[in-house]
């Protein structure tokens, strides 16, 4: 049985003592609704009795502007308009799903920042100036950011710090393929891997990050992780960590075989963030490892 007041939907839940509780759906919010990742979340949005919709968000000009979310997705309608203004959308009892893009993403949380409301943001191609603002605007509201949000991508992202440490004298080369639309490369994925092969042997990716090689190179370095990004059809994405030593090498992979991956950590984490205190938090807060 549900009820609605004040604008807000209930869910009527009995307990196990027969007693009746009220569960509040959890508002959600969307930016970069028509894009790939947008359109997975809304059709998984839409078949959750737990989730509401409550505002699916594109770029001002934006062609799908005005169209209805669910009829966007592919799910059917679902009477939330693609609109431009996140601002109207936005407060403290919401959280948005934000896959738009960097600068994008950065606009949405200075508004969340100022108004309350807790963002995921699954958006990639931070520059290191947009990083550090980042950083700074995070921890004014709630906020959880990664690069992916997939449960096996960061189980993968643990496995190579630790295969790193332990074998310190194999060289190191991360490769990652995705669609041919991605703008950016490396992905935010192959860069975190990166980050966490060289904090585990003691360094930072900085110094030590080689990406691509043409030409007379000479020989490998001993101390270089490098990163080589690859372009391809309507790949979703793989990442591979190898570590070469001599007469052996081992190879840590991940794949992603849909998009469902990713949405379904991306929701899982909102639920998470929607009953934390502000902070800045990653996907691996809320898998606990």
């Amino acid at each position: 049985m549900t009820r609605r007041h004040k604008g807000l939907l209930f869910i009527r839940v009995a307990s196990c003592q027969g007693v009746e509780r009220v569960a509040e759906k959890l508002k959600l919010i969307v930016a970069g609704a028509a894009g790939r990742m947008g359109r997975t979340l809304i059709s998984l949005i839409a078949q959750d009795s737990s989730l509401n919709l409550v505002g699916a968000v594109e770029a001002a000009g934006h062609p799908a502007l005005g169209a209805d979310a669910g009829e966007t997705a592919g799910c059917g309608k679902l009477s939330v308009a693609l609109v431009a203004d996140y601002a109207k959308l936005a407060g403290p009892d919401t959280v948005t799903l934000d896959f738009s893009s960097a600068q994008a993403a950065l606009e949405h949380l200075e508004i969340a920042a100022d108004c309350g409301a807790a963002m995921v943001i699954g958006a990639t191609g931070f520059t290191p100036q947009m990083e550090r603002r980042l950083r700074d605007l995070a921890p004014r509201t709630r906020t959880l950011a990664s690069p992916n949000m997939s449960v096996g991508v960061n189980m993968l992202i643990k496995l190579a710090a630790e295969v790193a440490a332990a074998l310190p004298d194999f060289d190191v080369e991360i490769t990652e393929l995705h669609h041919r639309f991605k703008v950016d490369a490396p992905s935010g994925t192959a860069l975190a891997l990166g980050r966490a092969v060289a904090q585990a042997r003691g360094h930072e990716l900085g110094g030590s990050a080689v990406f691509g090689r043409e030409g007379l190179i000479g020989e490998r370095p001993k101390d270089k992780i490098a990163i080589l990004a690859l372009r391809a059809g309507d790949a979703v994405g793989d990442h591979t960590v190898l570590f070469g030593g001599r007469g052996e090498r081992l190879e840590l992979t991940h794949r992603s075989q849909s998009r469902d991956s990713f949405a379904q950590g991306a929701l899982r984490a909102a639920r998470w963030l929607a009953t934390q205190k502000p902070g800045f938090y990653s996907i691996r807060d809320v898998l606990g490892f």
